[in-house]
């Protein structure tokens, strides 16, 4: 199994409901095809460096998770079928990118 990480943007004018079924039903989706989910992080409405399908903000959410390398393609093309997500990236973690994130996690937890 693979490490990977997955941000993506939705669209600022969904409700704060409509925010959390969204990341839930994508949640599942990995789970139901054998993830791991590692963490979540909601990063929150940001501001966009540029107009998104004249847009300029967005809900940041982050996911880390290992799966196989089979299940990234269905995923990516959900991501493409629901009009709520304006942007998305997955990226696949070295043992660098995982020590990193492992030491960025435990730093949130300690502001928190």
């Amino acid at each position: 199994m693979n490490h990977y990480e997955t941000v993506f943007i939705l669209n600022p004018v969904l409700s704060e409901v409509q925010i959390k079924e969204t990341v839930q039903k994508y949640e599942e989706f990995l789970v139901s095809k054998g993830a791991k989910m590692i963490s979540k992080e909601d990063w929150g409405l940001k501001k966009l460096a540029y107009p998104i399908q004249n847009k300029k903000s967005g809900f940041y959410h982050l996911f880390e998770y290992q799966v196989d390398g089979e299940v990234i393609n269905p995923l990516e093309v959900e991501f493409r079928r629901d009009e709520r997500f304006m942007r998305y990236l997955t990226v696949a973690l070295d043992k660098h990118a995982v020590a990193w994130a492992e030491r960025r996690r435990v730093k949130l937890k300690e502001k928190a």
